[in-house]
């Protein structure tokens, strides 16, 4: 079997987070509802369905899920061509390549949002596969996206590691018993990324990819 390098996208590869707060905040505000960022912030990584229902609760009215949905998707549009990498996301992804690992993305991103973020990362050489929201019935914290990603790298939980930045990553790779690596790019502290399941905690895809030979990727490389 070979080896897998999971990647979650947003926060993780490329720098959207913020962008996707504030947008979201836009399109509660819209709807006439008042919603701190800082609750936004920490909900980021859900998919769209499951973010309404943290953020609203079970008792709101459903019928407005999908103009909240549509009018973040509107907003956050704008930025498709202009979405930043993050420092370090490309060579790392090439360099775990080059190693033999096989890189899946796994992301509650789908369609032109997908294409605009693939783009940014412009590393689909190397891109054996992508678990996205079009592919599952549940998003994270479940851990659907991370077990459609091991079935596109052919690879056993044992043989794999899931790199994301949010808790609802760290979750979702534990319930698919995959070890867990966090980047702190997406804002949230180191403090609950280990608490949610990270073995390791790095600054950035940069400080990963330079930290390489140390980290679990290098420990599983030697079998240990």
């Amino acid at each position: 079997m070979a080896r897998a390098a999971l990647f979650d996208v947003d926060g993780t590869l490329v720098d959207t987070n913020h962008l996707h707060v504030v947008t979201w905040w836009e399109a509660f505000r819209q709807a006439g509802h008042d919603v701190t960022m800082h609750d936004i912030h920490r909900a980021i990584g859900l998919g769209s369905d499951d973010l309404i229902e943290h953020l609203l609760g079970k008792d709101r009215d459903k019928d407005e899920d999908e103009t909240l949905s549509a009018a973040h998707t509107c907003l956050y549009g704008t930025y498709f061509e202009r979405l930043p990498s993050l420092d370090g996301a490309r060579g790392l992804l090439r360099e775990l390549a080059s190693r033999g690992w096989r890189i899946v993305l796994a992301t509650s991103a789908g369609g032109p949002e997908l294409k605009a973020l693939r783009r940014a990362i412009d590393a689909d050489d190397v891109i054996a596969g992508v678990a996205s929201a079009d592919d599952v019935s549940e998003g994270k914290p479940a851990p659907d996206p991370v077990h459609r990603a091991l079935e596109l790298a052919e690879a056993e939980a044992g043989d794999a590691v899931f790199v994301g930045d949010t808790v609802w990553d760290m979750k979702a790779a534990g319930a698919a018993d995959v070890r867990a690596v966090a980047l702190l790019t997406g804002g949230i502290a180191r403090a609950d990324l280990e608490e949610a399941g990270a073995r390791a905690v790095y600054g950035d895809p940069a400080e990963l990819l330079s930290q390489l030979d140390t980290s679990i990727f290098a420990q599983m490389e030697r079998g240990e």
